[in-house]
């Protein structure tokens, strides 16, 4: 039975490792791998969540590296590639998400918090004072 099963499993095993391994394998065009490396360096790696994929030694980072390349091989260009994982992974997979509403929180907490650690120093000064 396993003899039976083993040259149907094969090629399953391999086709599944196959992203992982090719990850970190260049394209041969010079000008297709400068897009992707520049493409990968504006993604977010969603376990690490503070590197680029580019950076990040993750599984997920790698196999998105591996992504990344075969779209860009294949044709696409690094606005449809980007489209794509925005798509699939949602906003949060780009350093540089578009303005919207689910994206409000992303755009307004950084001032928010300046000026509330500009207010909360400006009143600590003034009780000092007085």
């Amino acid at each position: 039975m396993i003899r039976r099963l083993l040259p149907l499993l094969l090629p399953a095993f391999l086709i599944a490792a196959a992203p992982a391994s090719m990850a970190d394998v260049q394209l041969k065009d010079a000008r297709a791998e400068a897009q992707a490396k520049a493409l990968m360096e504006t993604l977010r790696c969603l376990v690490c969540q503070g590197q680029s994929i580019a950076d990040s030694d993750a599984d997920m980072a790698r196999d998105m590296r591996s992504l990344v390349r075969q779209r860009i091989a294949a044709g696409e260009t690094p606005e449809q590639v980007r489209g794509w994982l925005v798509e699939r992974y949602g906003d949060y997979v780009s350093y540089d998400p578009p303005f919207s509403g689910a994206t409000a929180a992303l755009w307004f907490t950084p001032l928010l918090l300046l000026v509330g650690g500009i207010a909360v120093a400006r009143l600590s000064f003034r009780r000092r004072r007085g």
